[in-house]
């Protein structure tokens, strides 16, 4: 495992890729939107949210960054809210745990920046990682054909809930550490 790239580093292949996530992520949300029982999106989905891994894979062995670690969560986060906003909009997954989930990453967001202000990064804990594919799973089941459409919703709602319930989980280990 070769360190190219120290921790204040900026212009690294992994920081690349999670700002190509965080373009591609509303570009896949007006699509989720327009035409959101296609086989191409489905595609498009999993090739974002696996790109997470790939991110991940590359700055581990170049040297994880600062900002590696503020831009990659972030890239999650605006895909996946967008994807679930998009699938709430639809009528595919129901609001409130939606809601939850948006609430909860939109405050670590917020606790990233706070802590990159001050010199800090907050690495991805395992359950995180867990979290982020379970909802990764759940944006997945709810895009597949036959799910999109109102009468499916109830069927997707516990795995959604399920989501919602580890991501508050993972909030409250967050806020653990800060004792």
């Amino acid at each position: 495992m070769t360190q190219t790239y120290g921790p204040t580093a900026l212009a690294t292949p992994a920081n690349a890729l999670s700002v190509v996530r965080l373009l591609a992520a509303p570009v896949l949300v007006v699509v989720l939107v327009m035409d959101h029982r296609s086989w191409l999106l489905i595609g498009a989905w999993v090739v974002l949210s696996s790109t997470d891994w790939v991110d991940g894979w590359v700055a581990r062995r170049q040297g994880a960054t600062r900002s590696g670690a503020f831009l990659d969560p972030l890239a999650d986060k605006v895909a996946v809210l967008g994807a679930f906003g998009g699938l709430v909009a639809l009528g595919t997954l129901p609001l409130l745990p939606v809601v939850v989930i948006a609430v909860r990453e939109v405050a670590m967001s917020v606790y990233r920046s706070v802590a990159g202000t001050r010199g800090r990064s907050i690495p991805a804990r395992p359950l995180a990682k867990i979290k982020t594919w379970v909802q990764d799973v759940v944006i997945l089941l709810a895009l597949l054909p036959g799910a999109a459409g109102a009468a499916v919703a109830p069927s997707l709602g516990p795995l959604v809930w399920a989501a919602a319930a580890i991501t508050v989980v993972t909030g409250v280990q967050y806020a653990m550490d800060r004792r």
